[in-house]
């Protein structure tokens, strides 16, 4: 009997993943984080959706001969500033193998594809090894079904690029308006895979629960840290560390922008675009300290290129409050005092930094 054999036997590998999720909780618990109750609750419920995300990428969904894709940040599983106009999908691939995706186009204003390789469990890093996207030659047939190949060697038509590093295949979809937009539909398959998938056996579950570990320690661990950086410029909205943002899995087409806010009951956050240059899209959204993006199901929380409202010279202002000021472009905070923003360009020609201010919400409303 193997060393895996017995831990799964005895049960301790359930011991070890138990012990290792555990150490999750020190991130939520870090000196620098808030610590009133409401924070931390989100803090803990935080960790539970990491792992549920962790379950799915590394125990469900973990075998690059049968790949399937599912979604790794959504309505209640959310990870790093998730973009509440995406659509995210995901599948574990092997950089030696050929891969194929078929589907659907829809009519999501944006399609995009990358490989990456890495991962927040094992070294905080998801480099891009290939990338794909409307706005750079997706190819779509009349019939509007799409065919993608996944390769080290170049294909002709819709090729999606990966070396012998690659893990990964992230699809993102990006919606100007989820209520008239329909989402691709896609599928997955390994070019000349077996029949069918191998029983689990004993080495395969402890590898998959150490790496679902791993996975949660490290993502918990990565944004705290992220959160941290923001802390000393409150309520700025500078421009991110773009290399940073691109090593950990950024879609290359974006410019990002990360800050931290914190306001009074009585105060907004007041950010001013004075200028939308030609892009795909743009967008503002309001994050929990723990950098997931708020409710966006039942808040407005965050607004893009098609939904915002704009002056008559083409500039934007957005307003950031718990309570309605009565002006176009107000985001919610959702009861949050403290929390974290995410700016992106999308595929923008030039680039205009926004201004940020904190204001008094008697002086906005009048």
């Amino acid at each position: 009997m193997s060393e895996a054999e017995k831990d799964v036997v005895s049960g301790a590998v359930w011991t070890e993943f138990c012990d290792e999720l555990k150490k999750a909780g020190e991130q939520i618990l870090r000196p620098e984080a808030p610590d009133d109750a409401f924070t931390r609750a989100e803090g803990w419920r935080y960790l539970t959706r990491l792992t549920r995300i962790a379950l799915d990428m590394y125990v469900e969904c973990n075998d690059p001969d049968f790949p399937t894709f599912y979604r790794p940040s959504h309505e209640t599983a959310k990870i790093g500033a998730d973009n509440p106009d995406n659509y995210y999908e995901r599948a574990q691939i092997n950089g030696n193998y050929d891969y194929r995706i078929r589907g659907t186009r829809g009519t999501v204003a944006y399609l995009g594809f990358v490989t990456l390789a890495g991962g927040y469990g094992e070294d905080g890093r998801n480099v891009s090894t290939g990338a794909l996207d409307t706005a750079t030659g997706l190819s779509v047939e009349p019939d509007g079904s799409i065919e993608v190949i996944l390769s080290r060697q170049p294909q002709p038509g819709n090729w999606l690029p990966i070396n012998e590093h690659s893990n990964t295949v992230l699809v993102r979809q990006t919606f100007l308006d989820r209520d008239k937009e329909s989402i691709a539909e896609l599928s997955i398959e390994r070019i000349d895979a077996g029949a069918r998938p191998k029983p689990l056996d004993a080495e395969t579950l402890q590898n998959n629960f150490r790496a679902a570990t791993a996975f949660v320690n490290g993502t918990a661990r990565l944004f705290a840290d992220w959160s941290e950086s923001y802390l000393a410029k409150p309520n700025e909205l500078p421009p991110s560390d773009q290399a940073l943002c691109q090593a950990v899995g950024g879609d290359p087409n974006i410019f990002y922008y990360h800050s931290y806010f914190e306001l009074a009951e009585d105060e907004a956050l007041v950010v001013e675009v004075e200028d939308i240059p030609d892009c795909e899209n743009w967008n503002l959204q309001v994050d929990n300290y723990w950098m997931e993006s708020l409710d966006y199901r039942y808040h407005k929380i965050h607004v893009n290129k098609h939904t915002a409202q704009y002056r008559p010279d083409g500039s934007v202002q957005i307003v950031i409050a718990d309570s309605d000021p009565g002006v176009p472009n107000w985001l919610e905070t959702a009861a949050h005092r403290k929390g974290t923003l995410c700016f992106r360009w999308i595929g923008a020609k030039d680039i205009v930094h926004p201004r940020a201010q904190v204001k008094k919400l008697k002086d906005i409303q009048s």
